[in-house]
């Protein structure tokens, strides 16, 4: 396990700040749409999708700050002026698609879902919920399907860069003196936490608020590794923005074929079929000596 970044001291003051700003304001507006279910209106629905894209560059607003006024360096030093092996930005994008279309196989394997008959293919329980629009043709599927994995991930990736410049750009480089496993894991444990108050308004585990916020964060330690990974082949928060982008984008796609689906178990890169395909990739990465990351 060798990094430069290794070999530094541990120091808490920039951390400290890092964490504050990461979360105290971004918890505040993930709550503050509460205010306004009443209303129902369309200013209530731009203030939901507002404060919680906002919500998303506080851990990088948290990077700057701490990286100014806790350390003392220049902006550069956060690296979004370098993009690294490019070639690491086709698996970036590629790995969240193929993870999720392994986690929807085995939801159908495990019977943790079915998938409709012919006529009612194409209404599952994302279409039902009224994620999406009812799908009335095969074109109309490869439209979605299209976009979803290519227009979408360059848009999610300006706000996903907010959390990736926070969460690996910024605070995994400050844990490696741990050594790589241990700042991996931690990292995305934080994230996890991070993600609460979004759970208990019953986000991504509808229906199950308490164990849910355990539920993500398990969640969030797997995929986390993957995009430290990311981060440490480039040494860029740019790749891991691309496939945290991606992975927002199409990480419930599973759900436009699937019913019945328990979103505990299935149905999502969530759930505990998401955890599968993610603990393969990591086991094979691992095999391979990519993990842990060499300097």
């Amino acid at each position: 396990m060798t990094n430069e970044n290794e070999n530094q001291k541990f120091d808490k003051k920039p951390l400290t700040i890092f964490l504050i700003v990461a979360f105290l304001p971004a918890w505040l507006l993930f709550v503050l749409p509460l205010f306004f279910l009443q209303a129902q209106t369309q200013a209530s629905r731009f203030i939901f999708q507002g404060s919680w894209s906002l919500a998303m560059w506080m851990p990088g607003l948290g990077a700057i700050l701490a990286n100014k006024f806790g350390e003392g360096k220049k902006f550069s030093e956060l690296r979004l002026n370098r993009l690294g092996k490019i070639g690491i930005y086709f698996w970036a994008w590629l790995a969240p698609i193929a993870l999720t279309a392994a986690a929807g196989f085995l939801t159908w394997l495990f019977g943790w879902g079915r998938v409709g008959s012919l006529g009612n293919l194409f209404d599952g329980d994302l279409i039902r919920a009224g994620e999406i629009p009812f799908i009335t043709s095969p074109l109309m599927l490869v439209g979605i399907f299209a976009s979803t994995m290519t227009l979408a991930p360059l848009f999610n990736t300006i706000f996903a860069l907010g959390e990736e410049l926070g969460w690996r750009g910024y605070l995994l480089p400050k844990l490696l003196p741990l050594g790589q496993g241990p700042a991996m894991i931690i990292s995305g444990m934080i994230w996890g936490i991070w993600h609460a108050p979004v759970i208990l308004m019953g986000h991504n585990y509808p229906g199950y608020p308490g164990i849910g916020v355990v539920l993500m964060t398990v969640f969030t330690i797997l995929m986390g590794i993957f995009l430290s990974w990311l981060y440490l082949k480039t040494k860029s928060p740019w790749a891991p923005a691309l496939s945290h982008g991606t992975l927002n984008a199409i990480a419930s796609l599973p759900l436009i074929f699937l019913h019945d689906v328990d979103i505990v178990l299935g149905g999502a890169l969530t759930s505990v079929a998401g955890w599968i395909a993610l603990g393969v990739l990591i086991l094979v990465m691992v095999g391979a000596g990519e993990i842990p990351v060499k300097a």
